[in-house]
């Protein structure tokens, strides 16, 4: 007229553990930090026995004590629940809060809930997190508990406990990414011929690559623009400047990558050395000029020539005019930032230029996508001969500019 020990949940710890327990011996069942058995305390029964071969039968069974207090049969196994539910399909990570929703299966487990949030792991230069302070009483059955300000990228540790510190929950998340700060420092060093740059640290994120614009200019023609937009791999922090004359300006644009994007950019201009100190500086964009302007017919011809050689003799050039004689906008039009397409900024022609040609601007003619529309009296307009070459981790634009007015 016993019960053997029960085998339910593994996790269960039986207050006394033993292999048999008398009929009506009670049993506390106690639960690792966090959980709650779905009975706190249960006790021994048997049924009246039957009869085998005049030998008593007793068919064993257990009763649990339930939140009033009353004694109930056991239709299934008793289990390890855990007090606190958190709901991961409603957890909400940003790059600077964590937000999650809870449930307490026991209510009358869950007096006096105290949440928080504090560093994972401490941190270190260059990477220093603020510690988090403050905790959140929590009440009630249901709700939601919110860490912030948090810095990005960074691992925090949530804990719920209770006022007799037992932890309830604690889980170890890690705030998203966001783009990385601004480079600090980028310069030409002269005996490579080469750009180098400061390695960006992964404090907002892990640094992916990074994102450069080189736009040179040279004082012996400057109408003539070279833009090359690359990305390179996070762990490169050094690029070989394309040959030019001496003179030749570079205004270089640089930003770090993370799966969040492009961080803000730092701007420099540099001048490759000459061999003369009176060697001139490219002051600005000085465009060619156009002949035969006639604005009763809204015309211009302008003398075109190739931009590549050789083997790129052949590659389409793109005519773009803009009214405008803006250098920053003509600028940004070269190295396809600008949208065309619109009013002031359109596609004129595609052509296969492999010769000097003479080409009348203005003479309505349309292609796909484009429109040689007439130029109206009484505006500046620039023309941009533009050669675009693409590569796998570059894009190169080279433009020849015309600069007149209606």
């Amino acid at each position: 007229r016993t019960c053997q020990k029960p085998r339910w949940d593994y996790r269960l710890q039986l207050v006394p553990d033993q292999e048999n327990y008398e009929k009506d011996e009670k049993v506390k069942l106690i639960c690792p930090e966090g959980f709650q058995p779905s009975f706190t305390e249960v006790e021994c029964q048997t049924e009246s026995p039957s009869y085998d071969y005049d030998t008593p039968v007793y068919k064993e069974f257990w009763h649990g004590r339930d939140s009033r207090g009353a004694w109930v049969p056991i239709q299934s196994s008793v289990e390890c629940i855990e007090v606190l539910q958190v709901d991961p399909e409603t957890l909400e990570i940003s790059s600077t809060s964590i937000k999650l929703n809870w449930t307490c299966r026991f209510p009358d487990a869950c007096q006096g809930m105290r949440a928080m949030c504090r560093l994972a792991v401490p941190s270190s230069p260059p990477c220093e997190a603020e510690e988090v302070n403050g905790e959140q009483m929590l009440h009630g059955q249901e709700g939601t508990f919110t860490c912030s300000p948090l810095q990005p990228y960074t691992q925090y540790s949530v804990t719920i406990n209770l006022t007799s510190s037992t932890v309830i929950y604690r889980k170890n998340e890690r705030t998203k990414e966001t783009v990385p700060d601004k480079p600090q420092e980028l310069w030409l060093d002269p005996d490579r011929g080469s750009l180098r740059w400061n390695s960006l640290p992964s404090c907002n994120g892990e640094i992916i690559g990074y994102q450069l614009s080189i736009t040179a200019r040279s004082s012996g023609d400057s109408s003539v623009l070279e833009t090359e937009r690359l990305r390179l791999n996070g762990s490169v922090t050094e690029l070989r400047l394309p040959e030019h004359s001496p003179g030749s300006s570079y205004a270089v644009m640089i930003q770090g990558l993370t799966a969040a994007g492009a961080g803000a950019a730092l701007v420099r201009e540099f001048h490759s050395s000459s061999g003369s100190p009176d060697t001139p500086r490219p002051e600005g964009i000085s465009c060619r000029s156009v002949r035969d302007i006639a604005p009763s017919q809204g015309t211009a011809v302008l003398p075109l020539r190739p931009i590549a050689r050789g083997s790129e003799a052949a590659g389409e050039h793109q005519l773009i005019v803009a009214t405008t004689h803006n250098g920053s906008v003509i600028e940004s039009i070269c190295s396809g930032q600008a949208q065309l397409f619109n009013a002031s900024t359109y596609l004129a022609a595609v052509l296969n230029l492999t010769a000097p040609t003479d080409f009348v601007l203005g003479d309505g003619s349309r292609g796909r996508g484009q429109h040689n529309a007439a130029l109206r009296p009484g505006c500046d307009y620039t023309a941009l001969l533009r050669l675009v070459r693409l590569e796998p981790q570059a894009e190169k634009f080279t433009c020849v500019c015309y600069s007149f007015s209606v």
